[in-house]
């Protein structure tokens, strides 16, 4: 099973930018699906998650912000994020509870993508 982000870059402050996250591999289902954020030295930091369902978590400083969103028959989960600000560069992960199937066995482990760097600045 592997993750693949996409979308990152270089933004202006106030601009936008959408990353996706792609699950591939033998995926049996897709629990919760989310967005990490780290800066050099900093511990990562929850962004914002998304269920099956769909209900939606969003750390506080980017509620109103961001937008979580997913494609269940894609396996992919998206980030829109408006009105972006120098605060918000970081590497960005994407993470996926992941349950697997193999030999009749059921096991559901966390996935990480490998992070895709967003840079906000003039």
């Amino acid at each position: 099973v592997q993750l693949q982000a996409f979308g990152g870059g270089w933004v202006q402050p106030g601009g936008s930018l959408r990353l996706s996250c792609a699950a591939s591999g033998t995926i049996f289902s897709i629990n919760a699906m989310g967005w990490y954020r780290q800066d050099p030295g900093k511990q990562r930091e929850l962004v914002a998650t998304v269920t099956s369902g769909g209900s939606t978590r969003y750390a506080d400083s980017v509620k109103g912000q961001f937008t979580i969103s997913r494609d269940n028959a894609k396996n992919t989960v998206y980030l829109q994020m408006n009105s972006l600000k120098p605060e918000d560069t970081a590497v960005y992960y994407c993470n996926a509870q992941i349950t697997t199937r193999c030999l009749g066995r059921f096991s559901t482990s966390d996935y990480w993508g490998q992070g895709t760097l967003l840079t906000v600045s003039s």
